[in-house]
């Protein structure tokens, strides 16, 4: 991955805002989307983190271009690694308090923004994501969209409407706490209520598609739930693996158990058990149950043995003092 240099960027000072943009053959709208961040931006400070996804269309060129006159940095990676990766690589570059997520191919608009820092700050929130409630696509992408919004609502609590919105804000302490990969750049707001932080959301303007087309196919929504089915796991019992292993491996021991129990009261009746296939599915239930409930016991033991020393402090109200 390279990276262009810093020019112009933050103009000396921190920027307050950091946006990040991640990008895959986005180069005729690159130069409009920069120049409608900074009207939205007007007097506040800010940087903007284009990430280049793989592009084969002069993108990263364009990019280099924009960083001499621009608050803008690159990130560039050789490959197509999908936009998890790439909202993770901007992640780990930003320099302002608070953090906003767009898409580059300019349905999402950046006036947008500094509204949804204020309900941040006058909801006391720590990420606040996009609401497309009159969404600008056809309806083969509206209404596949609304059943995904559904079955993550519901299997995991979270009360938004739109998870797919690619404008989001963020303070920077939640980001930090982020690991994406895989899809899992939908679940954002479901990653950060599970670590404790509030999430909320504001209606947005959606704009229709002005250049190019979508990058997404139908596969994306099989790998988006693939990666809910994670999400789900990882809430549940990622500190607590017995319960999931050992409930499986139970199950399946008590049933092989019962099956070699009633096997067994038959034998002693006089009846040859020796041929039967249900000795087999005994056997093998009650082997599988252990193996199950091994695995849950081992990873009880790795997780003791790791949150020794892994756990993260997020914030901290007392201050050591400096002895001089």
């Amino acid at each position: 991955m390279a990276r262009t240099e810093d020019r112009g960027f933050g103009r000396g000072s921190r920027p307050l805002v950091s946006v990040i943009v991640p990008a895959y053959n986005e180069r005729d709208s690159l130069a409009e989307l920069v120049n409608e961040i900074a009207a939205a931006m007007g007097d506040t400070s800010y940087e903007v983190i284009i990430v280049d996804d793989g592009s084969t269309d002069g993108t990263w060129e364009l990019i280099e271009d924009l960083s001499r006159s621009e608050p803008v940095k690159g990130l560039r990676f050789s490959v197509n690694s999908g936009k998890a990766s790439a909202l993770a690589a901007g992640f780990s570059e930003v320099s302002g308090e608070y953090v906003a997520t767009l898409d580059a191919d300019l349905q999402d608009d950046p006036s947008e923004i500094l509204p949804m820092i204020g309900l941040m700050l006058e909801e006391d929130l720590d990420l606040v994501s996009g609401w497309k409630k009159r969404r600008m696509d056809p309806l083969g992408k509206r209404l596949p969209s609304r059943f995904f919004n559904f079955t993550v609502r519901l299997t995991t609590g979270v009360r938004l409407h739109d998870f797919n919105c690619g404008l989001k804000v963020y303070r920077a302490r939640v980001v930090r706490n982020l690991d994406l990969y895989g899809e899992m750049h939908r679940y954002t707001p479901v990653l950060a209520a599970q670590r404790g932080f509030r999430v909320g959301e504001k209606v947005v303007n959606h704009r229709p598609r002005r250049h190019g087309r979508s990058k997404y196919g139908a596969s994306r929504f099989f790998r988006g739930f693939s990666d809910l089915l994670t999400v789900l796991f990882l809430n549940r019992y990622s500190y607590r693996p017995l319960h999931f292993f050992g409930g499986i491996g139970t199950f399946l021991s008590l049933s092989g158990l019962v099956i070699l129990v009633y096997l067994t009261v038959l034998w002693f009746g006089g009846e040859s058990i020796g041929g039967r296939p249900l000795l087999l599915l005994g056997i093998l239930l009650l082997v599988v149950g252990f193996q199950f409930i091994s695995l849950g016991l081992l990873g009880e033991m790795l997780l003791k043995l790791s949150t020794r020393s892994s756990f993260r402090i997020l914030e901290r109200t007392d201050r050591k003092k400096v002895e001089g």
